[in-house]
């Protein structure tokens, strides 16, 4: 038996990739093909567009994908949410989609745009956001290049964003955020009640997520005299309980921890000045909590 797995195809993909190598997978990709390689003979790959990707799943093509759940809403697909992966091509959060308009322009609030035309490539979730707040505005399908169809050809548009940096660039301004994504590992139904696919799943679940908690993070041991102890401590960062071990030496330690790789730079001089010896950083690909 083979779990057939959606990788995205697009923005996402390298993100993706770099994620489950992290977690212990090794997907090799080729240009000419859309099925790449796996190292695991139980799973079989596919690219897949992350906005086509919930309908293959919910139609039973593919077992189990990854895709924003932008996408999951906007074709309102029955499928299962596995996992939640804060992951996306810049940054490790969630991205959004916002209600944007030309900064010169008169509109403040979604009310504003009571039959105008807003473009987007998110249309059913966009006519339905425009629907709960009571406002009938047209809602033309955007094939890309969002950002420049503004005044002329749409009176605002609904874009996904990160950082905000591209809608700055092009001089428009977020009125409100229409829908909050991130990515997610999502599964058929039918195959979600298969035990065996289920446990496989469940099994990329723990390992995807387990190189998630580890992003940004690095693995910190060192040994330091027990008189030294109490003052290494006091370097380390309150809320990090490292672990002690005794070494053959009765009267030396050693710590193990981990912290955030941004924070390493600073510490790793005051541990020294506090006694300790043999610091060693290093990079850690999962964490399982």
């Amino acid at each position: 038996m083979k779990l057939k797995l959606g990788i995205p195809k697009g923005s996402l993909e390298n993100a993706t990739i770099d994620l489950f190598r992290r977690a212990g997978f090794n997907i090799t990709t080729s240009s000419r093909s859309y099925f790449p390689s796996i190292d695991d003979p139980e799973i079989e790959c596919m690219l897949i567009r992350a906005q086509e990707m919930a309908r293959y799943v919910e139609d039973g093509i593919l077992d189990a994908g990854l895709t924003g759940r932008d996408w999951v809403e906007e074709n309102a697909s029955q499928v299962v949410t596995v996992a939640d992966l804060i992951y996306a091509k810049q940054s490790f959060g969630k991205v959004r989609w916002v209600l944007a308009v030309p900064e010169s322009s008169p509109f403040q609030r979604v009310e504003d745009l009571e039959g105008k035309i807003i473009a987007t490539e998110l249309v059913g979730a966009t006519k339905r956001y425009l629907a709960s707040k009571g406002v009938n505005a047209k809602v033309e399908f955007s094939w890309g290049a969002t950002e420049v169809k503004p005044p002329e050809l749409a009176d605002a548009i609904v874009e996904v964003t990160e950082t905000g940096s591209s809608l700055r660039a092009n001089k428009l301004r977020i009125i409100e955020t229409v829908l909050e994504s991130n990515t997610q590992l999502i599964a058929n139904c039918n195959s979600w009640q298969n035990d065996w696919k289920r446990r496989k799943l469940e099994d990329i679940r723990t390992l995807l997520e387990g190189a998630i908690n580890a992003l940004g993070k690095v693995g910190l041991m060192l040994n330091v005299e027990k008189r030294n102890l109490e003052a290494v401590l006091q370097v380390l960062p309150a809320l990090k309980k490292p672990t002690v071990s005794h070494l053959t030496d009765e009267d030396w330690l050693a710590l193990n921890t981990i912290l955030d790789e941004v924070t390493v730079r600073a510490i790793i001089p005051r541990l020294k000045e506090a006694g300790a010896q043999g610091i060693v950083e290093y990079p850690l690909n999962k964490i399982v909590l």
